[in-house]
């Protein structure tokens, strides 16, 4: 943490504990559990290329969290300083999901996907541009470092140029809507994180679920959309933003040395080139 993100975190809780710090240690950002007498609160500071704490604000701040805080199911922000990238949240109760037995629960995705539709039903905007911009994003990460197979390359450079964007209506996504950002507390959901929070297209929110849990688990699957409702995915849609997701997995974690994790999306690639090419 910075000096200034410091002062202001003393300044808005003095005589605070830090009882454990539960960043990823994979970005700046740095996530610290602390206590302020018999308060539990969670201090997320941001270093000077961060933009999650910018895009977790605007999710608090245009009241998106809202309906979940109003019943426990996400936290309220109590204190922030957007220039600053620091914030305060209260601390939720519950234990990670990610895995866990609970990961792969068919319940547990059955109350995600009612928490997630509840999300998604806020708000539409209409698209302009965003799934054009999202396969740009795609190419500029074959044009970075990576160790993708040259063939491979040429394949999936190949799929992008030959799925159209689809400009469907954009409605508030999470980003990262995935058990490691699930707590679970005997019957409860609760979420955490929105450090990618956006509009995007809905079935953006499945893509993380369809490449880990659920190909572990299939019932999972059924068990969200029990929860969610009508499945948002168009077929050709799906597979782009199934292909957007699987090279964006590969280059990131390549680029910060995340071996299972980049290995991870050299599998989510051969997936969707196989699908694709079997069409």
């Amino acid at each position: 943490m910075s000096p200034r993100q410091r002062a202001l975190v003393a300044a808005w809780l003095p005589g605070a504990e830090v009882i454990a710090d539960l960043s990823w240690n994979q970005v700046e950002t740095v996530v610290l559990q602390v206590r302020q007498g018999d308060r539990a609160l969670i201090v997320k500071a941001g270093g000077d290329a961060d933009h999650h704490l910018g895009r977790e604000l605007d999710a608090h701040e245009g009241g998106y969290v809202s309906p979940w805080a109003e019943r426990g199911h996400a936290a309220r922000l109590r204190w922030a300083d957007r220039e600053a990238r620091v914030l305060v949240l209260d601390w939720l109760p519950g234990e990670l999901a990610y895995r866990t037995a609970a990961g792969v629960d068919p319940e547990v995705h059955r109350r995600a996907g009612a928490l997630l539709r509840q999300f998604h039903a806020q708000a539409t905007q209409r698209s302009a541009g965003t799934d054009a911009a999202a396969t740009r994003r795609a190419i500029a990460w074959l044009d970075s470092s990576h160790a993708i197979a040259p063939d491979v390359e040429r394949r999936l450079r190949a799929m992008l140029a030959a799925l159209p964007p689809i400009e469907d209506d954009l409605v508030p996504t999470h980003g990262d809507w995935q058990p490691r950002n699930w707590l679970v507390d005997g019957d409860e959901v609760r979420v955490i994180d929105f450090g990618r929070f956006a509009f995007r297209p809905a079935a953006t929110d499945f893509v993380r679920l369809a490449a880990q849990e659920w190909r572990e688990n299939p019932a999972c699957e059924l068990a969200f959309l029990d929860g969610y409702g009508p499945d948002p995915r168009h077929p050709s849609h799906w597979i782009l933003l199934r292909a957007r997701e699987a090279i964006g997995t590969a280059c990131w974690a390549h680029q910060v040395g995340d071996a299972e994790f980049e290995a991870q999306g050299h599998r989510m690639i051969a997936d969707v080139l196989a699908e694709f090419e079997a069409r």
